[in-house]
C-alpha cells in the first residue's frame, strides 16, 4: 500500500507540542507528514491577540506545502470574528478555521469554551454560523473539533442536526464525551453515526480517538465510514504512524527511534535556554515515545529523572542501542505503561 492513504490524515492539535518546528520535523524525509496540520488552540477573548508560536507556526510557507489549519477556542462572538479576521489576512497560507469544541480540561470548559460550548449548543451554533460567513468572505475552509457530549451523549442527534446545517468543509469526532477526558473507551459506534449523518450532508468526519496505529487507523475508517483519521500522541510516540498508513514496509527500527528523540532536542531548543530547559521540554514528547520502548516503564522512570538532554540521550541508549539498534519498534503502546494526561 505504498503511496497515498486511501483516507485523510491530520495530527491532532495538542498544546505546547504541535508547534512548527515539530510539525517541519514530521514534514521531513526521515518520518511522515499527515495530510494537513492543526495549530495548537489560541485563547481568544475580548483583548487577545495572536501568541508568538501560533505566528511563527503560520508566518513562513507551510513545511513541505502541507496544509495548516488554525484552531481557536473561545466563546466571545466579537472577538473570534476579529482574531479569525486578523489571522487570515496576516498570515493568507492558513487554509481554515477550526473551532475546539472539544478540549476537557476542567480549566477550559469552566470557561465555558472548549468542550463546555457543549454545554450550550444553540451558542455554538451562531459562534459557527459567525464564523462560517467570515471563513467564506476570505474564501477559506471553516471545520470543528468536537467530542460526542458533555456528560453523556444524549445530546447528539441535537449536535450532529446543527453541524448539519452550517456548511462545515469538515468535523472531527473525538470518540468521548467531555467528561471522559481520555479514560473511557472511545465510542466508535457514534462516530459512525457522524460519518453517516454529517455524510448525508455533504460533510467529512474526521475520527478521532485511541488511534494507535496504522492498523488502527484502517480499522476504524473501514468500522466507521469516515473520510479520515486525526492522531495525537500516537504520532509523537510514532512518529512514522503517517507513512506506515501509506506504506505498510515502513518497519523503523531502535536505532531510527533513537535518531528522533536526538532530532528532539533540535525541536525544543529556544535561544537562551539552559540546558535543564530543554530537558524539560523535550520530556513532554518522551513521556508519550516513552509508552513504546519497554512494558516495565523503565525508560519513563529514568527519563523523568533526568535533567539535561545528555542524561536524556544516555538512558536512550540503553534501551535503543545495542542488541535492540536493529529490531523494530513496536507499532503499538505498551499497554498500562501511561504517559501524562493531554489535551488531544
Amino acid at each position: 500500500m505504498a503511496g497515498t492513504a486511501v483516507f485523510k490524515t491530520v495530527l491532532a492539535p495538542m498544546q505546547d507540542i504541535t508547534v512548527r518546528p515539530f510539525m517541519a520535523l514530521l514534514a521531513s524525509e526521515r518520518y511522515g507528514a499527515p495530510d494537513c496540520f492543526v495549530t495548537e488552540f489560541l485563547r481568544v477573548h475580548s483583548t487577545s491577540g495572536i501568541d508568538e508560536d501560533i505566528v511563527e507556526t503560520l508566518c513562513d510557507e507551510p513545511p513541505l506545502g502541507v496544509p495548516i489549519v488554525l484552531q481557536l477556542i473561545g466563546e466571545d462572538i466579537e472577538a473570534l470574528l476579529r482574531v479569525a479576521g486578523e489571522a487570515l489576512t496576516a498570515f493568507p497560507r492558513t487554509v481554515g478555521i477550526d473551532l475546539n469544541m472539544g478540549c476537557p480540561a476542567p480549566k477550559v470548559y469552566k470557561k465555558a469554551v472548549g468542550g463546555g460550548l457543549l454545554k450550550d449548543l444553540p451558542h455554538a451554533f451562531e459562534i459557527l454560523r459567525e464564523l462560517r460567513t467570515l471563513c467564506n468572505d476570505f474564501g477559506k475552509k471553516l471545520s470543528v473539533k468536537c467530542r460526542l457530549g458533555f456528560e453523556n451523549t444524549d445530546a447528539l442527534p441535537r449536535l450532529l442536526d446543527g453541524l448539519c446545517g452550517i456548511g462545515l468543509d469538515e468535523v472531527t469526532i473525538h470518540g468521548r464525551t467531555v467528561r471522559g477526558l481520555y479514560r473511557d473507551p472511545v465510542d466508535y459506534k457514534s462516530i459512525a453515526l457522524a460519518a453517516r449523518v454529517l455524510g448525508e450532508a455533504g460533510v467529512p468526519v474526521i475520527a478521532n480517538g485511541d488511534i494507535s496505529s496504522a492498523e488502527k487507523a484502517r480499522e476504524i475508517v473501514g468500522e466507521t465510514g469516515c473520510a479520515g483519521v486525526m492522531c495525537g500522541r500516537h504520532a509523537i510516540r510514532n512518529p512514522w504512524i503517517f507513512r506506515q498508513m501509506r506504506d505498510e514496509k515502513c518497519i523503523p527500527t531502535f536505532s531510527d527511534l533513537f535518531d528522533y528523540i536526538v532530532d528532539l532536542e533540535a525541536v525544543v531548543k529556544r535561544e537562551g535556554d539552559s540546558r535543564e530547559r530543554v530537558a524539560a521540554r523535550m520530556k513532554k514528547y518522551l513521556n508519550f515515545v516513552g509508552t513504546g520502548i519497554d512494558a516495565d516503564g523503565k525508560f519513563l522512570y529514568g527519563m523523568r529523572r533526568s535533567r539535561t538532554p545528555e542524561e536524556i540521550f544516555e538512558i536512550a541508549q540503553k534501551f535503543c542501542l545495542g542488541d535492540r539498534a536493529e529490531l523494530p519498534f513496536p507499532r503499538e503502546a505498551y499497554a498500562g505503561v501511561i504517559a501524562r494526561p493531554n489535551c488531544e
